[in-house]
């Protein structure tokens, strides 16, 4: 160990307060490689659990196969490099090895393959601007986000490419491509969608071209007349090398074999584009182009020998959504039968005609026994009145998330029977629904009431912002899950008023087996005359819950009641809990150690984690300290920094 304490010479002073086990860590980081793999997989579990906090991204991923073989977990490894990411004031939740991992590597990877600048990438470039790194991080991503530049994907760093597609389940395209200049761009984007195993593309950018070039010939078995007329206008604006671009990728001609790339596919036949190029330069008139395009987009008869496949997406998100996104997907949608998911995102309410095109190209792509779309996410709808106008397009929903601006039922377009039952509408496949609200308040219930009581397979409900008049009270919403929803596992209300609503409550959470319960800025103990007799009777109607492992009461200004909460492990049937959160409830220091000490006589029987975050601790220190002390050996504490002066505006203006 001479060699070694000598290292600590080399430490820079403001770590002279470093233990010598620490210096010993550090020195094992930095000659790793001479120390050898087998020299630090042999040492005692207890060195090694605290080296992780010490290891390059590389060593920690070397080390994982054999460490996992011992039973040891490299989990505080990868937490300790998301926390010197994110520094210390960001709580990091995520629960096991491979989730913290593939975050880590997610990252890092996009930050030095794109040669973006951090202040963590550039304190440890020696160890990640490295082909070791690249090729680790490149075994382990499963989303790739298509930035430019990528022409080294398919010049020096090819290895990479190959890696990516045996890997990358999702390709997030971020920067508008220009068809005509960056072919590179395209074949990248092919080889992982269509030679990969991605099925899944994010489109964060407003390109409606590229989302044609993306959809076209998945499946679809005809170009219909309105989609040949959209992509007219479109190549009135590009030249002719641009659509041939376009081209390529139906033909594959990007995948060219030559003598210096060994490791690329076998090419398909190409169309003769430069004949075709040469036919047509000149001409004002597109038709003859326009049918050289389709029938480049036709459907193959069977595969040919050395034909490339054609990789089939199952979700597709659109961040961006713009009128000339809905153009092209709402003429495309009949043919998509391989869609089994679609989110559409704007920062802006939708036009009523978008979203009325789009129910209708849902309703025909419904209508045909190929069809796999269950899954559905618009945001932002205008007003609460298109809700029913999706259902009735695609019945066979299981899932459903909307957003709405507007909830107020304006004229433009009623729901068949508003403020009643609607007795028409046919039992629903619903498993999984979300309602979101942004602004203003609705009349009453009865749109969303509808649907769940039409809806007695559902397991998942999220809703949010559904605010009533003064004096109406949401029990209605409450009795409807009791009494037509007892399958639920997961309930999130949030920014919904219960205060007035505890018995609804305590009967819902008899009648429902529920596994996840949020009730966020519900302003639970707003209206309870006793406050810690009505929170006790709540914590023992959860108690009696052997099934919830997930608890929720952020931002309902618990405060000096935290305590009560400690009783759902009391008694001969403690609450099987694995995570509770109550951030954002003004829990002071002092209320928090009363917490921890009552929590001590009766600790949950699994190890807790609790978040705490965004709690008023730096209004005494010590005390909060001593109290996550206390909380230690049962609870994995969640905590970020709170400054008084800075945040009580924010919680005053909330109240």
């Amino acid at each position: 160990m001479g060699d070694t304490a000598r290292k600590a010479d080399l430490i820079n002073p403001k770590d002279a307060c470093l233990t010598l086990k620490e210096i010993c860590f550090l020195a094992v980081r930095e000659h790793y490689a001479a120390l050898g793999f087998e020299a630090v997989i042999d040492l005692p579990t207890p060195l090694i659990k605290g080296l992780l906090l010490h290891l390059t991204v590389c060593q920690l991923d070397e080390l994982q196969p054999a460490l996992n073989k011992r039973g040891i977990s490299t989990h505080a490894g990868w937490i300790g490099v998301l926390q010197e990411m994110r520094g210390l004031n960001h709580a990091i939740n995520f629960h096991t090895e491979e989730e913290a991992k593939h975050e880590v590597m997610r990252i890092i990877f996009t930050l030095v393959f794109y040669g973006y600048t951090s202040q963590f990438v550039q304190k440890n470039i020696t160890h990640l601007n490295t082909p070791s790194f690249l090729l680790a991080a490149a075994k382990c991503i499963k989303y790739f986000l298509l930035d430019t530049p990528v022409e080294s994907l398919t010049s020096e760093r090819r290895h990479l490419l190959k890696l990516l597609e045996k890997g990358i389940r999702t390709v997030c395209v971020s920067k508008c491509m220009d068809l005509s200049d960056r072919k590179t761009d395209l074949y990248v984007l092919h080889r992982l969608l269509d030679h990969g195993v991605a099925k899944k593309v994010v489109i964060d950018v407003k390109c409606s071209l590229m989302l044609s070039w993306i959809l076209l010939n998945r499946g679809s078995q005809f170009v219909s007349p309105e989609l040949r007329s959209l992509m007219q206008r479109k190549m009135a604006t590009c030249n002719l090398q641009a659509y041939s671009a376009i081209a390529d990728r139906a033909s594959c001609g990007l995948c060219i074999k030559t003598a210096a790339s060994e490791d690329h596919v076998v090419p398909c036949k190409r169309l003769k584009l430069d004949c075709v190029e040469e036919k047509e330069a000149g001409k004002a008139n597109l038709d003859v182009d326009l049918k050289f395009l389709c029938q480049t987009f036709a459907p193959r008869e069977g595969p040919s020998a050395g034909a490339c496949p054609w990789g089939q997406i199952e979700c597709l998100e659109i961040r961006k959504c713009v009128s000339d996104t809905f153009t092209v997907l709402n003429n495309a949608l009949p043919t998509c039968f391989f869609l089994r998911s679609l989110t559409l995102h704007s920062i802006s309410s939708f036009r009523d005609a978008d979203v009325l095109g789009l129910a209708k190209a849902l309703k025909t792509l419904t209508e045909s026994c190929r069809s796999s779309l269950t899954e559905l996410s618009v945001s932002v709808l205008p007003y609460a009145g298109l809700l029913e106008f999706l259902l009735d397009a695609n019945p066979h929903l299981t899932s459903l998330h909307v957003e709405i601006q507007t909830a107020m039922l304006g004229s433009r377009l009623l729901m068949r029977h508003p403020g009643a039952e609607d007795p028409d509408m046919p039992e629903l496949p619903l498993q999984k629904l979300s309602v979101k609200v942004a602004e203003l308040q609705l009349t009453d219930l009865h749109f969303i009431t509808n649907v769940l009581r039409h809806s007695p397979h559902l397991t998942s409900l999220h809703i949010a912002g559904m605010r009533l008049p003064t004096g109406s009270s949401q029990s209605l919403l409450l009795r409807t899950l009791s009494g037509s929803n007892q399958l639920l596992r997961s309930l999130h209300l949030e920014d919904v008023k219960l205060s007035d609503c505890l018995p609804e409550i305590l009967n819902l959470l008899r009648n429902c087996k529920l596994e996840e319960l949020r009730l966020n800025d519900c302003r639970l103990l707003e209206r309870w005359s006793d406050k810690q007799e009505s929170l006790h009777q709540l914590v023992c109607a959860m108690r009696t819950l052997p099934s919830l492992h997930t608890l929720s009461l952020a931002q309902n200004r618990i405060a000096k009641n935290v305590c009560v909460l400690a009783d759902l492990f009391s008694g001969p049937s403690p609450s099987p809990l694995k995570r509770l959160n109550i951030s954002s409830n003004f829990i002071l220091p002092a209320e928090l150690l009363e917490f921890s000490r009552r929590l001590r006589k009766h600790p949950p029987p699994q190890r807790l984690t609790l978040d705490l975050r965004k709690n008023p601790g730096d209004r005494d220190p010590d005390t909060w300290s001593s109290a996550l002390h206390r909380l230690q050996p049962f609870c994995v504490s969640l905590v970020e920094g709170w400054s008084s002066s800075t945040t009580m505006a924010d919680y005053i203006s909330n109240m």
